[in-house]
């Protein structure tokens, strides 16, 4: 609920309870007939000050659920201390209608008096009304701070990604996502090589046969596809059956790659382009 909305629910609220109330009152006046010539107006005009009343003391209703906005209404505990608070208020309400009525038609007061006739009498045609009006009221404040709370929760969010998203963008010029190292498992224990080490690799019927710079070859349960999406620049495959680290590269000619030892890697038709678009 955004703020003028929920106004505008409160105050739909207050005037249908107001308006139901003062038809309430109308219809027993007349079936009664507790009074001549009575118009609707004029019950509204007797029971005003009444809903001032409520009004006011509902300002302490708004101050109470803000203060328990974080409330989940995941536990009894927590229902009965809303529901008391808008029972207490339901009481003082009747309790103030009750003394300012009898002041005005008996002029002095007695406890007794005020607890057998007026509070009696108000509590039963109050606080069906005056209660569901709070419960209603707390509900929409609960709904309203609620959201608020989402609303700033989501604001925080949005710039937490959006610093994220700067660093990331800063971090992502200096390193990439490629790997770093190749794992590669010998009997029960994995030996570690490093991607600048390799020079090239060559397929081996199911596996891959990893050529590393101190002349070290290992072989890896793998295939050339997944190395070269894994390894990226600056290995390239070049051949079915070779990828080559273009770093370690001496020479290129006659379609062929020279690397270390004068080791020749032939260069298949289809990736040329790719060597060529690599140098430059």
């Amino acid at each position: 609920l955004r703020k003028k909305q929920f106004i505008l629910l409160i105050g739909i609220l207050l005037v249908t309870a107001i308006t139901f109330e003062t038809f309430q009152q109308l219809f027993y006046i007349r079936r009664y007939q507790l009074a001549n010539d009575v118009q609707f107006f004029d019950v509204l005009k007797n029971q005003s000050y009444r809903w001032v009343l409520w009004v006011i003391l509902g300002i302490s209703l708004f101050w109470f659920v803000k203060k328990n906005r974080e409330t989940s209404f995941g536990k009894l505990q927590e229902y009965l201390k809303f529901g008391s608070f808008i029972v207490g208020l339901v009481l003082l309400n009747i309790c103030i209608i009750g003394g300012i009525q009898l002041f005005i038609s008996e002029g002095s007061f007695t406890f007794s008096l005020f607890w057998g006739e007026y509070f009696t009498f108000f509590f039963f045609q109050k606080a069906p009304i005056y209660l569901l009006g709070y419960s209603a009221v707390a509900v929409i404040l609960h709904l309203y701070f609620k959201r608020e709370a989402l609303e700033f929760q989501v604001e925080e969010l949005i710039s937490l990604k959006n610093d994220h998203k700067a660093q990331y963008l800063e971090l992502r010029k200096k390193i990439t996502d490629k790997a770093s190292i190749l794992s590669i498992k010998v009997g029960n224990k994995k030996h570690i090589v490093p991607v600048e080490e390799i020079v090239w690799i060559e397929a081996d019927d199911y596996c891959v046969k990893v050529h590393t710079q101190s002349g070290k070859i290992w072989t890896m349960r793998s295939s050339l596809k997944a190395l070269e999406e894994k390894l990226g620049n600056p290995f390239l495959r070049v051949h079915r059956k070779a990828i080559a680290n273009m770093e370690a590269v001496k020479e290129w000619k006659n379609n062929k790659l020279i690397l270390s030892e004068n080791l020749e890697i032939p260069i298949a038709k289809s990736q040329l382009r790719k060597v060529q678009n690599f140098y430059a």
